[in-house]
């Protein structure tokens, strides 16, 4: 007996001595079959047995703690690596390689919200095979990775195409299977209660996860969360960076580039300063820009040049100079051929344009270099004839106020400061008021002083209106013509009335109270963006006129007939009354002519020859029955006159 309690004693010596010694599990079994096979029985060998399960049990937990042991120094290491600053991208290759080695599986990656959609993408895969990740896209509401961010905690599968315990989407089972992957687990890349994404391990078999491993992907989660908002912060960083780089080297470029046109801009002043004739400061320009250059006064006239324009743009170039004034502003604008022209101007005062061939396009630094030039170019020209042409232009303002003053200076004073203005007061002028619509008042009178000294007339502003007094004797033409030209050039509806002609400086005044009467009515009748006179106004015209001319209204509605009436004896102006007495109608017309329907239609049609085919329209109608009872009511008066004139014959009769 004692011999046997000495061979038990011994094999628990030996298990004792294997568990200090961290032998393998597998050797445990050993000192057991020994003591069995030297005949230890009954409770000396359950003693043994319960001693081996002992230290297979310490065994197991002293084999745990080693390897949460190692599993925190790899997180240690993990974190050491993480510190130093990374790329978004590369911070993601080191988590998945971190946690494919910390839970030796066979393959890792992330997935993170895609910024577009509503999907996740796939990042830093480790350890794949396929090629089917460079195209996945996972559904945001299917999936692992929709599940542990949904859930924010982690998940695992032992084998997860067989699993039913979330929902399935074709693309990521597709990709799983081309992996040949089963056991995957997922756990939340996070900041806080910030989700980043998921990481993920799996294995090509199946396995069941430990809480241990759990705990240490999920502690690796945390710290690469940590590391993946740093490197998000730091390349957004970079970006602004970038941009605020950018926006600092364009800053000192556009910086230089200021100095350097200031310091032409310097050099020009002072050229012209210093008394250079045109033809100096031409040169210069012509130097400065590269290109050919000629500079003309107000007039088109060409004031001075340098290098060779190119043929036929030349008179494009000085028939531009005289239309330049409306623009108004100082920017360059495209001629035909490659020619720029830029308008001088100072104050409101046009003085000339300065044109420059430098091809279709101009880049920034050229534009810039040629407003500086023709501002150079208008100081030159007020130099030399600008004052003298801003006085004219004050002078033509004053002639026009004093002409619309009711109390009007002496005749013989207008008539000559009109002729040294070079304006004859005795010839027929129209007066014509426009009224733009919206604003821009000083744009349009910068314009209308250029189309007056153009049209050699005067301009001035009245009661907000701008007023010009034009040689010619169609004010409905010459109301037309400014129309159309100042509401193409402002963009939007100008309403523009006329008058006249006028030949005598008292009559300027009635002129204008005629053409504002018509543009009051014009604009009373809704017809705001047109033009019109007081003769094509009709009737109302007649109205509005400050003299009743009746025989003028008469003549240009129904004269044609009434002339050929006289001439040809016929009755085309009794068919006429008849014609509007009974209605309108042929029929009734002919029965009270006591002639044949055929014979009015004839009638008919011969007053359309002569007046226009639209009398009938009800708005020539009433003018043309307005003209005949004027007609009948000068006839009367007429043939009063003649009875009173010679008594004797109304003795006779």
């Amino acid at each position: 007996m004692s011999h046997k309690k000495d061979e038990a004693a011994g094999a628990v010596l030996a298990l004792l001595d294997l568990l200090a010694g961290e032998g393998p599990a597998s050797r445990f079994e050993a000192p057991v079959e020994q003591a069995r096979r030297r005949g230890v029985r009954g409770a000396d060998l359950r003693m043994v047995e319960q001693v081996k399960r002992l230290a297979l049990s310490i065994h197991a937990r002293l084999d745990r703690r080693q390897q949460w042991s190692a599993g925190l120094t790899s997180l240690v290491d993990t974190a050491c690596d993480l510190a130093a600053p990374h790329s978004v991208e590369d911070t993601l290759k080191i988590i998945t390689r971190r946690a494919r080695l910390l839970l030796g599986a066979d393959v890792s990656w992330v997935t993170r919200p895609a910024a577009d959609e509503r999907l996740f993408r796939l990042h830093a895969l480790d350890g794949h095979v396929s090629m089917l990740n460079t195209r996945i896209r996972l559904p945001w509401d299917a999936g692992l990775a929709a599940a542990v961010l949904a859930h924010r905690a982690p998940l695992w599968t032992s084998d997860y195409l067989t699993d039913d315990t979330f929902r399935h989407a074709d693309g990521p089972d597709e990709w799983i299977m081309a992996e040949g992957l089963h056991a995957v687990l997922g756990v939340p890349l996070s900041r806080g209660t910030r989700p980043l994404g998921s990481l993920h391990v799996a294995d090509r078999s199946v396995r069941h996860f430990s809480a241990d491993e759990i705990a240490l992907t999920s502690m690796l989660a945390e710290i690469g969360g940590v590391a993946l908002e740093r490197a998000v912060h730091l390349e957004e960083t970079r970006e602004d960076m970038a941009v605020l780089r950018d926006r600092a080297l364009r800053a000192e470029a556009e910086l230089a580039a200021a100095r350097r046109v200031a310091a032409t801009q310097r050099e020009l002043l002072d050229l012209v300063l210093g008394g250079c004739d045109p033809h100096t400061l031409v040169e210069e320009f012509r130097a400065r820009l590269g290109a050919s250059v000629l500079l003309c006064g107000a007039h088109g006239t060409v004031v001075a040049g340098a290098g060779d324009m190119p043929e036929g743009t030349r008179e494009a170039v000085t028939r531009a100079a005289m239309d330049a004034g409306p623009l108004g502003a100082p920017e360059p604008w495209l001629l035909e051929g490659g020619v720029w022209s830029v308008p001088l101007f100072t104050g409101s005062h046009y003085l000339g344009a300065l044109c420059v061939h430098a091809g279709p396009a101009l880049t920034d630094d050229a534009a810039e270099l040629l407003r500086h030039a023709a501002g150079a170019a208008a100081v030159l020209l007020f130099l030399h004839q600008g004052s003298a042409a801003v006085a004219e232009g004050q002078f033509r303002d004053e002639l026009l106020d004093d002409l619309l003053m009711s109390a009007c200076r002496p005749r013989e004073q207008l008539e000559r400061r009109a002729r040294r203005l070079g304006i004859g007061l005795d010839q027929p002028y129209v007066v014509v008021i426009a009224r733009p619509d919206g604003g821009a008042q000083v744009r349009a009178v910068t314009w209308a002083s250029a189309y007056a000294r153009r049209r050699n007339g005067l301009k001035t502003t009245h009661e907000g209106d701008i007023v010009l007094l034009l040689p010619g004797t169609e004010a409905g033409a010459a109301a037309r013509a400014v129309r159309h030209e100042l509401s193409s050039l402002l963009g939007r509806p100008v309403t523009v009335s006329g008058s006249g002609p006028v030949s005598d400086p008292g009559a300027v005044l009635h002129g204008y109270r005629e053409a504002a009467r018509c543009l009051d009515a014009m604009i009373a009748l809704g017809a705001v963006g047109t033009s019109a006179s007081t003769h094509d106004m009709g009737f109302v015209g007649l109205l509005l006129s400050d003299h009743l001319d009746a025989e003028k209204f008469i003549e240009s509605t129904i004269g044609a007939v009434l002339d050929y009436d006289e001439q040809r004896l016929t009755e085309l102006t009794r068919t006429l009354d008849a014609y509007f007495d009974t209605g309108g109608s042929p029929t009734y017309a002919a029965e009270q002519l006591h002639v044949h329907p055929n014979t009015v239609a004839r009638r008919l049609e011969r007053i359309s020859d002569l007046i226009g085919s639209d009398w009938q329209k009800p708005e020539r109608a009433l003018e043309v029955q307005l003209a005949l009872r004027l007609s009948r009511i000068r006839r009367v008066l007429r043939e009063r006159g003649e009875s009173a004139g010679h008594p004797a014959g109304r003795q006779d009769a």
